[in-house]
């Protein structure tokens, strides 16, 4: 068994509590009061684009999760949280589950997503400023509001608050 052979594949049930502890280590304690929580609360998150990254002796490495959203009717995939472990990072193991489900929704056809983050890291994804025009809920600085289009124009003429999938 070759314990650093990275193999990714879809979270399970039987994932969440281990990737809530990695999310645990690897954010604040107060993460789950951010903003895009509210979000996400009642709603599950997007199975098909969730993911694990585990080595070869089957220890969780990393993590992604997406979540249903809109913007102005339209449905958007939320990113986050993606996470890596500490002992892990700088492995490029936070980009292979950015790719790897990138595609998934590509695939599974969502047109665009929307993440808050630094763009400096994410630009190279694809993700850029979304310009004030998508408006996530209080207190997320605007500037850190990204998305990317998965069809060409995808994020034309989409603007307003992001709302829950159940709002």
């Amino acid at each position: 068994m070759n314990p650093e052979a990275i193999t990714l594949a879809p979270e399970t049930p039987d994932d969440w509590w281990e990737v809530e502890a990695l999310y645990d280590l690897c954010f604040a304690p107060g993460r789950s009061a951010l903003s895009s929580y509210r979000l996400r609360e009642g709603v599950p998150p997007i199975a098909s684009l969730c993911f694990t990254a585990r080595d070869g002796m089957g220890i969780l490495a990393g993590a992604i999760r997406y979540w249903p959203v809109r913007v102005d009717g339209r449905d958007v995939a939320l990113l986050g949280p993606v996470a890596v472990h500490p002992t892990r990072q700088g492995e490029g193991l936070a980009a292979m589950l950015i790719y790897r489900s990138m595609a998934a929704a590509r695939k599974g056809g969502w047109e665009r997503i929307l993440l808050v983050g630094d763009r400096p890291y994410y630009h190279r994804f694809g993700f850029d400023h979304l310009k004030g025009e998508v408006i996530m809920p209080p207190p997320t600085n605007p500037d850190r509001v990204l998305g990317v289009a998965l069809r060409d124009k995808a994020w034309d003429g989409v603007a307003g608050e992001v709302t829950g999938w159940s709002d």
